[in-house]
């Protein structure tokens, strides 16, 4: 039985030297069957349509140089194998591009037809054995996660047992207790809430490495955030007699964030550095905007604690990483909050990063995404080449019928936003972020592509659509409202001041957030024609 041939793609733009590579094929052993291209947009277009068994590929291309070219074709076809072929002895380059995926490294000049298909056998059998790695490693990372999931799982229940009746003892409910052993169990009771907290984290750690956290990204005003954990963690500052203190940039715009999740790493960054502080420090929360990365809000966290060692500055983010000197009576855990602190910025698309001198205090910084709503209306407001001349603001009000909603009110606003989402049309509207504020109650807007005339079939359709969720009918009611976005002024001012359509989009952009925030403050009763949908 013959053997099946190799399917080689050849991207290489010599002809000399392609030939060159198709004569040392031939030479070998192996049946091939060689494709070859002359350019990277081609050779890219070709493991598209049919993946090779081995890819020969040439680093200098007339569309592509150096490093550049590897990482092309490996971010198209990440499990095929490549061979690059170049030129020039570059060890340094050879290195680069093996340490990326790339599987073996040779110079033209020095090509035989029996090292040519030793250097591609060798690469279909390392890449093979690297995916069988891969695959084990996976296998293994989530036989973990299953199993540190149930086990947390079913530590919790005994644990909220014992907290239940220690606190009945305690408080004396069960009879008299001495002082000695209320002191006693005061410290059983921090032991219990300390084990709560490693289960917490253990449990948002494997959901995080098993990419299963959800993050509810809104319009968020920094300020805020900032505002509130210094308020929840200003006592157990005093209580360490540290100075806790903010410092906000004033004009500073809002950003795209889960409120929830960035108090959550605030929280963790905080409760650090309140921790390695000493007596006396202070520790500063600061929010400010770069010029340099205009796109980004800068948040951190400094302190005038021991700081962190060099040697550990590059782990400090790793899972279950604790530094030598950190792990002390009282700062017992399980190294994972900066681990998680650190997905939850990644899923906001920012970066998060350390600061520090041993003795000099520590700083930890991430980014957010501002909140751009022309970036977000871009696509639906501009029609073959113009700005639409009607646009309408629709508003959901979502309220609880009870100030604390019984039942998960949370997960019903979200499954009304989904609804809310099915109910517009994708290329004529565009459902914004909710607005990250206070309380049970919730707000969504919709920018619709549409005139004050026509905008009741929008309103019926949502109305009618979340009366259909069973949990918002037990749970709350919804009102359906809807004010026209006056764009006669725009379009003149436009006309006025001749504005590219970015320009224009702006406008509209800056004139919807006026609305927004002038509604959200007064909340005025406004509706389209006829009355509000219920």
């Amino acid at each position: 039985m013959s053997e099946s041939p190799t399917h080689v793609l050849l991207i290489e733009d010599n002809p000399g030297d392609a030939d060159l590579m198709r004569l040392r094929l031939i030479e070998g052993k192996t049946p091939v069957q060689v494709k070859c291209v002359n350019r990277l947009s081609d050779g890219l277009a070709s493991l598209r349509q049919n993946l090779p068994s081995v890819i020969l590929l040439d680093l200098n291309l007339p569309d592509s140089r150096g490093s550049e070219t590897f990482r092309k074709v490996l971010k198209v076809a990440p499990d095929t194998p490549v061979v690059i072929l170049s030129g020039l002895e570059d060890e340094g380059l050879a290195r680069k591009a093996m340490n990326q995926g790339v599987q073996d490294y040779l110079i033209k000049g020095d090509v035989t037809g029996k090292n040519l298909e030793r250097a591609m056998h060798h690469a279909v059998e390392r890449q093979a054995l690297l995916r069988s790695l891969e695959q084990s490693r996976k296998q293994q990372i989530e036989f973990k996660n299953r199993f540190l999931s149930h086990v947390s799982h079913e530590l919790r229940t005994p644990l909220s047992c014992i907290h239940q009746f220690v606190s009945l003892i305690a408080d004396g409910l069960a009879g008299p207790v001495s002082p000695e052993q209320h002191d006693h169990l005061g410290i059983i009771l921090k032991s219990v809430n300390q084990l709560h907290a490693m289960i917490r984290d253990l449990l948002e750690a494997t959901r995080a490495e098993a990419g299963k956290i959800r993050v509810e990204q809104r319009c968020v005003t920094v300020a805020d955030l900032v505002s509130q954990v210094v308020a929840m963690m200003q006592p157990l500052a005093q209580k360490q007699q540290v100075r806790l203190e903010s410092k906000l940039d004033p004009g500073l715009a809002f950003v795209h964030a889960d409120p929830d999740r960035i108090l959550e790493v605030l929280v963790n960054l905080v409760d650090n550095a309140i921790k390695f502080t000493p007596s006396g420090g202070s520790i500063v929360v600061s929010a400010s905007a770069v010029a340099a990365d205009p796109e980004f809000a800068y948040l951190s966290v400094a302190d005038t604690g021991r700081g962190i060692s060099a040697e550990a500055l590059p782990l400090i983010f790793e899972r279950l990483y604790q530094e030598g000197l950190s792990v002390d009576i009282n700062r017992k855990g399980l190294g994972l909050g900066l681990y998680i602190s650190k997905e939850l910025v990644n899923l906001h698309g920012g970066k998060i990063w350390v600061a520090s001198h041993p003795g000099e205090g520590s700083v930890f910084s991430f980014t957010l995404p501002f909140y751009s709503l022309a970036k977000l209306l871009q696509p639906v407001m501009i029609h073959k080449g113009e700005l639409r001349r009607s646009i309408a603001l629709v508003r959901v009000d979502l309220t609880p019928l009870t100030k604390l909603p019984r039942g998960n009110w949370k997960d019903t606003c979200h499954q009304s936003l989904e609804v809310l989402r099915r109910c517009v049309y994708v290329d004529k509207d565009l459902v914004l972020p909710a607005m990250g504020k206070s309380g049970p109650d919730e707000t969504f807007f919709v920018v619709a592509s549409t005139d004050m005339e026509h905008v009741d079939i929008m309103l019926t359709r949502v109305g009618e659509q979340l009366d259909t969720l069973p949990q918002l009918k037990a749970m709350g009611t919804a009102q359906v409202t809807a004010q026209a976005v006056q764009m006669e002024s725009l379009l003149m001012q436009s006309v006025k001041l001749p504005m590219k359509l970015e320009e224009q989009v702006q406008m509209v952009a800056d004139r919807v957030t006026e609305m927004i925030k002038q509604q959200l403050v007064d909340k005025p009763s406004y509706t389209a024609k006829g009355d509000a949908k219920q």
